[in-house]
Formats: structure tokens, C-alpha cells, sequence
């Protein structure tokens, strides 16, 4: 399943950059991105990770099918766009879908955490943060429903929650951990990192979405907690694994690529509240900047473990190469793109356009292989 996930994830991205270059609606174009891909990958990714965490056994039926729910939830908010007539039905059926799914992954996180054998992973608690986010950020969806003044401030509360909170909690938690796997060093402050840096992050998350819908004061002191995170690893990265993420080749690369991009995009956030930058534009370069440079690094990395799970032999070491070469060209060209996207420059994208098409090859010719062994 997670291989089927990320696969969409990666063709539904696509279609959304198809979208960006034929000046589609930006609606449209994001929820494609967001709700039909990386929804889904997230989840499964989760329940891939969190017996990790917790070292505990896998999800069970019927929970394990918990993420094709979810594309289901976010093909229907998809549709709503697309189909005449739909809209009111689409987009709230989808939400109150994947506010159910949240609410499910946040109990089953909890359970999980409080039936480990001593302290669970501190990562385990940005996952649930993440999840948290992301009820949050539905409700506040079909809060519109209620209060139709608060519909457009509602809007981009739920906005910021889902990439921010959702997309950037969960993408901060797991690049901690998986930046020193993909370097294959490691890092001894992750731990102890996650655990001091969630409580200030979170609320710096509020703050900023809070502040974007309603006041935007609070949002620039909801960006500095924020940045305080994002910048302080990116600097213990440097330290500590510069040879790797320095690379042409490799995930590394591509993972610090996309915190840097993140990273870039806050500042550049910022000029979307009182200057002339559009924040249509901030939307389509965080899925470039950001999503791209992170779902191709970590699917380079963990698609040949997921492809073949076990003990990690020739193939999945070559499939590896393969999959992450020219990865630090691949994400330089995602993060320049989404930056000049976000900055109004749209032609930009035709960058992005490009490097995905280098990584769709790359990975027909991996999964290429592995049907051809497996035959």
C-alpha cells in the first residue's frame, strides 16, 4: 500500500504542477496536491512509522486501510472543484470523511503511545501533533457551515494548519529522524531535539494561522517560533552532516533541500500579509519549494525498503543509486522553481516540470526492475 500511495503521490503532484503551467484554478490545483496525494502518504507513512516508534507490531484490519480512505476523502474535495455543481456537497463530505480518518489516526497514536514499553519516540508526539492539526483544520473548514461571515478567515486558518501544521509538523519530525538514516550516520541531539522543540513549534504554528486569519501581528510572532525550529536544525545539519548533504547524489541532499526551501518560504510568507506578493503564489512554491524536494528525497530513500521490506540487499542498494542520483540537482531546480512561483515569477515552474520528469524516469526504471527480477 505505501508503494501505491507514494506512486499517487508523485502523479497527482504532477498533475497539479499540469495545473500550475495551464493557469488553473489555484483551489483546484492544491487540493489535488494536498488532499488527494500527500494526505494519503502521510497517513501511511505514519502507520508505517509509528510501530517504529513504539516498538510495536503493525496496524491491523481495517484500520491498516485508514490512508484509502483518506484518498477517498480527498478525491471528493477534489471533485468538488471539478465537477459543476458539486462544490457544497464534495468539499464538506470530503472533510467530515477526513476529520473522522484524524480523529481515528490521533486515537490509535495515543494507544500506541501509552502501550510501549517505556517512553515511546519523541517523533511519536509531532506525528500526533500533526494529525491534531489537521482535525483542526477541517473543522474549521465546515465551520463555515455555521459562521458564513467567518467563512473566508476560516479558510485560511485551515490553510496554514494543514501546510504548516499537518504537512510542516509531521515533515519536521520525520526529516529529523530520516536525514541521518539517508546520510547513514547518526545523529545523537534528534531525540532530545524533538522533545524540546514540539511545545514551542506547535505553538508557533497556532500563532501563525491564527494570526493570518485574524490578526497579523500575532502571525510574524507565530513565524519567529517557527523559524527558531526550522533554522536550528538546518544549522545542526550543517555541523554535523555537511559531506553528505553536500552531495550530487543521494536523499540527504534532497531532505536538507526541502527543510532549506521551507525554510525560504516562511521568510518569504511574510511579504503575503501586508505586501504585493499573491498568496495563490506562496501555495503553489510551498508544493514546489518544499513537497517535491520532500516526497522525491524520502521516496528515494524508502521505496526500494518498501518495494522489498527485509533484510536490504544488492537491489535495493542499487534501486537506492538510481533513485537518488542527481538528487541535489534534482532539488535545487524544485526549490528555485517554488521560490520563484512564490516571489509571482509562474514560469518558473516549467523548472519543477522538468526535474519531475528526471525522477519519473528514475523510478519507472526501479519499478521496472523489480518486476523484471521478481518475474
Amino acid at each position: 500500500m505505501l508503494v501505491l500511495l507514494a506512486l499517487a503521490a508523485v502523479i497527482f503532484m504532477a498533475a497539479s504542477l499540469v495545473l500550475i503551467l495551464l493557469g488553473a484554478a489555484t483551489l483546484a490545483a492544491t487540493h489535488i496536491a494536498f488532499a488527494a496525494g500527500i494526505m494519503p502518504l502521510i497517513f501511511g507513512a505514519m502507520m508505517h512509522f509509528v510501530p517504529v516508534l513504539t516498538r510495536g507490531r503493525a496496524a491491523v484490519n481495517p484500520l491498516r486501510w485508514l490512508p484509502l480512505g483518506l484518498s477517498v476523502a480527498g478525491m471528493l474535495a477534489v471533485s468538488a472543484f471539478l465537477i459543476p455543481g458539486f462544490f457544497e456537497i464534495g468539499i464538506h463530505l470530503g472533510a467530515c470523511l477526513a476529520f473522522i480518518g484524524a480523529l481515528v489516526m490521533a486515537a490509535w497514536i495515543v494507544r500506541r503511545g501509552r502501550a510501549t514499553l517505556g517512553a515511546p519516540h519523541p517523533c511519536l508526539y509531532w506525528y500526533l501533533a500533526a494529525v491534531l492539526c489537521l482535525a483542526l483544520a477541517l473543522a474549521a473548514a465546515l465551520g463555515g457551515l455555521l459562521w458564513p461571515a467567518q467563512r473566508a478567515a476560516l479558510r485560511i486558518f485551515h490553510l496554514h494548519l494543514n501546510t504548516l501544521g499537518f504537512v510542516g509538523l509531521t515533515a519536521i519530525g520525520t526529516l529529523t529522524v530520516l536525514l541521518p538514516t539517508a546520510a547513514a550516520r547518526p545523529d545523537a541531539t534528534a531525540a532530545p531535539r524533538l522533545r524540546s522543540d514540539l511545545a514551542l513549534t506547535v505553538f508557533g504554528v497556532m500563532l501563525l494561522a491564527a494570526g493570518a486569519a485574524w490578526c497579523a501581528p500575532v502571525a510574524y510572532a507565530g513565524l519567529l517560533l517557527l523559524l527558531l525550529a526550522v533554522v536550528s536544525l538546518g544549522t545542526n545539519w550543517a555541523a554535523q552532516f555537511w559531506r553528505e548533504i553536500s552531495r550530487r547524489d543521494g536523499a540527504a541532499p534532497s531532505l536538507a533541500l526541502a527543510l532549506f526551501g521551507f525554510a525560504a518560504l516562511l521568510f518569504i510568507g511574510a511579504g503575503h500579509v501586508h505586501g504585493p506578493l499573491a498568496g495563490s503564489d506562496a501555495i503553489f512554491g510551498f508544493v514546489l519549494a518544499f513537497l517535491l524536494p520532500l516526497v522525491t528525497g524520502a521516496v528515494s530513500q524508502l521505496l526500494p525498503l518498501w518495494l522489498r521490506p527485509g533484510l536490504q540487499q544488492a537491489w535495493q542498494q542499487q534501486a537506492r543509486v538510481t533513485l537518488t542520483r542527481y538528487g541535489a540537482l534534482r532539488a535545487l531546480a524544485f526549490v528555485a522553481a517554488g521560490l520563484m512561483v512564490a516571489l509571482g515569477v509562474r514560469p518558473g515552474a516549467w523548472l519543477a516540470a522538468v526535474a519531475l520528469l528526471v525522477f519519473v524516469v528514475q523510478l519507472v526504471s526501479v519499478l521496472g526492475s523489480s518486476r523484471a527480477e521478481t518475474a
